[in-house]
């Protein structure tokens, strides 16, 4: 699909890479691009329409998909990351990873199918991860989540085949935001991530890899489980 023209909702789109994200569709050419956040008042970008909506709230995703009823491309940009462990993480940090990430991804793009279907199909992103991939010790909750958020897109994209909706899955590594703020490791620019991401979408793409952490992971998927993690090669 076109992203010129087009009418965006993007989650958490108050920082981090989804304001990448409402700012590069604004300087493509998109007609309106609602910033959705929890705290509608903290979306920044001038032109964007703020847009209240708490992705782990039906009722929130409810009342945002009345109010968007002219949506085109739907980003599931929404995110959290608790650094729950897979021995000692509590029970509610894997919890709120799934409350976010899967079921929030789920709700949003089952209230907004219907909108796609009215408005021509469209568009989903869903913006994963390469640890929908690979684990790492203090990433067990996120990547759990991350995993059956892969999953969930994939299930998306064959339901709404039929609707002519694209569902488009972004895996990306670390990005400089305010996320990864603490970590000391090569980043990604947000803003150059959200325009690949888009040029994929426009491409027609369903996965775009953005990074080439993403493209080692994905190679290596092949290899088994030694190929991902050296500490099982010994």
């Amino acid at each position: 699909m076109k992203i010129d023209g087009s009418v965006a909702l993007v989650t958490g789109g108050n920082r981090g890479l989804g304001e990448r994200f409402v700012r590069a569709l604004l300087d493509a050419g998109a007609s309106k691009v609602y910033a959705a956040a929890r705290d509608p008042r903290k979306v920044t970008v001038p032109g964007a329409v703020p847009l209240a909506l708490d992705v782990t709230d039906p009722d929130s995703v409810r009342a945002a998909a009345a109010a968007a009823q002219d949506v085109t491309l739907l980003i599931n940009n929404a995110g959290s990351s608790t650094g729950g462990t897979i021995l000692e993480g509590g029970a509610a940090d894997f919890r709120l990873e799934f409350d976010t990430h899967v079921l929030g991804t789920l709700e949003v793009s089952r209230a907004f199918a219907p909108v796609l279907a009215r408005n021509g199909g469209g568009a989903i992103v869903n913006v994963l991860s390469v640890l929908s991939w690979i684990a790492f010790p203090g990433s067990a909750a996120y990547s759990a989540a991350k995993s059956a958020q892969w999953s969930v897109t994939n299930s998306l994209r064959l339901a709404l085949a039929e609707q002519g909706t694209q569902v488009t899955a972004l895996h990306v590594g670390y990005m400089d935001t305010d996320m990864t703020a603490a970590l000391d490791v090569p980043k990604s620019d947000p803003a150059k991530i959200a325009r690949i991401a888009l040029d994929g979408v426009e491409a027609g793409l369903h996965e775009v890899v953005a990074d080439d952490i993403s493209k080692g992971v994905q190679g290596g998927l092949a290899f088994g489980p030694k190929a991902l993690y050296p500490q099982l090669a010994g």
